[in-house]
């Protein structure tokens, strides 16, 4: 099969009529559940969501934080997963109880991990390995998403080889100190076009990073969005550096969804 490696910049359109790998009834009841789990000692605390109308198996999402840790957002996020028909299980990587309460905490937790990728990847995996293990997952069919600090993580699995359909990263990192040398996960990145915390050198080296690993992505940039453009908590002010943007946002979920329903597809 012919590797697909192309990048789509300042995307604008609205795409309609999109069909999805899984696709939850009209009588989707979603159930949720904190789920405690354990990596190298330490206690972690997820949170799982599924469409318990679902009798047989269905594709798992991984859901990885932002810099603030587990939080509402990625929670929200995964329940919008299940009533897609997905099982997703949004990670802990910090560890049970441990979420900053201001940019300066969150900022020393998630700099520990970025100083520490290896350790970072095992914790990431830590939590793609529960989701493979849930009941209601089918392993053969795994994708995992990231925000921000996950979006980063998330591109730390495809560098370590993770065994999966599919990764995307929205407004995550770009840049690693361990380069990968094959990927085999199809990537998605969804990446502001003016965001000032990674710009264009860092969009060229990953470009670069990957070209190098021949691996099959997908770089779509959006117009006028800065950091965090998903994350209403980010306001609306663009001068700030981080900033919700409706129509990015939009966007790149239906991007996300097109992307599932091709890789789930396979």
């Amino acid at each position: 099969m012919q590797r697909c490696r192309y990048a789509i910049l300042g995307l604008g359109v609205l795409i309609a009529g999109l069909s999805f790998a899984a696709v939850a009834p009209a009588t989707a009841k979603v159930v949720t559940a904190s789920h405690l789990y354990e990596h190298d000692g330490v206690v972690l605390e997820g949170y799982v969501a599924y469409d318990d109308s679902v009798a047989e198996r269905a594709p798992g999402v991984l859901v990885i934080h932002q810099w603030m840790g587990l939080t509402d957002y990625e929670r929200r996020r995964a329940r919008m997963l299940a009533e897609l028909g997905y099982v997703a299980f949004a990670a802990d990587v910090y560890g049970r109880g441990v979420r900053p309460s201001n940019t300066d905490e969150a900022r020393a937790e998630a700099g520990a991990y970025y100083g520490d990728r290896q350790l970072l990847r095992a914790r990431v995996a830590a939590g793609l390995e529960q989701l493979r293990q849930h009941r209601r997952t089918d392993p053969t069919r795994m994708a995992a998403i990231g925000y921000c600090f996950g979006g980063g993580a998330a591109l730390e699995l495809a560098r370590a080889g993770g065994d999966l359909q599919g990764i995307v990263s929205f407004h995550g990192s770009l840049d690693t100190p361990l380069p990968a040398d094959t990927v085999r996960a199809p990537l998605l990145v969804c990446h502001g076009a003016v965001d000032p915390h990674v710009g264009p050198e860092a969009v060229r080296g990953f470009i670069e990073e990957m070209e190098a690993a021949g691996a099959d992505y997908q770089l779509i940039m959006y117009a006028d969005a800065v950091h965090a453009f998903t994350q209403p908590a980010a306001g609306n002010d663009p001068s700030r550096g981080a900033a919700y943007n409706a129509n990015a946002d939009r966007r790149s979920w239906q991007h996300m969804q097109l992307f599932f329903d091709e890789i789930f597809a396979r």
